[in-house]
């Protein structure tokens, strides 16, 4: 790795933990418990910018990171957000490897449309098998649930996979575009 590699984690990094520190919170009206933030946006941009081991490298930082300052009600909770990252993750992966190098600049909204798309089913569906194995073990790993309670839990989660990803993933893109752009300008 070196040391433009480092730097680029680091600033990264500090940028997604900042934004997870920040007051800006919003509780999903239909389940407080589930907070809608920013702090993944930069994780996209990243992703999309640099290469898709420097955006897990952030996210795995991250998570570090919220384990020690700020794991919320439950212990394992960083982890669980270190997947849905990382299944977003795969969907816009998939999108970029099969589309985008056949996929001219002018079509730079079919791009983020199709890995938004790809990147909510791959995050909803990878979440709601991890939630269902992961939220009826005991704490500090998941909340001793029954499996109706987590059945009755998985669509309104899969809802907020859903929306978090709905905005992250084109904002990501805005941002990597706009970064991008400033960087050759520079």
């Amino acid at each position: 790795m070196n040391s433009k590699t480092i730097a680029i984690i680091i600033v990264f990094a500090a940028l997604t933990v900042a934004l997870a520190f920040s007051p800006v919170k919003v509780p999903a009206p239909y389940a407080p418990y589930l907070i809608y933030q920013v702090w993944e946006i930069p994780l996209v941009a990243v992703f999309l910018l640099y290469n898709p081991l420097i955006g897990v490298a952030i996210a795995i930082v991250n998570t570090m990171v919220l384990l020690v300052a700020f794991p919320g009600s439950l212990p394992a909770g960083p982890f669980y957000n270190l997947f849905a990252v990382l299944s977003m993750f795969l969907g816009i992966y998939v999108i970029d490897r099969l589309v985008a190098r056949r996929v001219s600049g002018q079509r730079e909204a079919m791009l983020t449309t199709l890995s938004t798309i790809l990147g909510i089913i791959t995050r909803v569906g990878i979440m709601t098998i991890t939630n269902w194995i992961m939220l009826q073990q005991p704490y500090p790993v998941g909340f001793s649930m029954t499996p109706e309670a987590v059945l009755a839990a998985l669509p309104i989660i899969g809802v907020f996979n859903a929306t978090l990803a709905l905005y992250t993933i084109p904002v990501g893109h805005v941002v990597a575009k706009a970064v991008h752009s400033s960087v050759k300008t520079l």
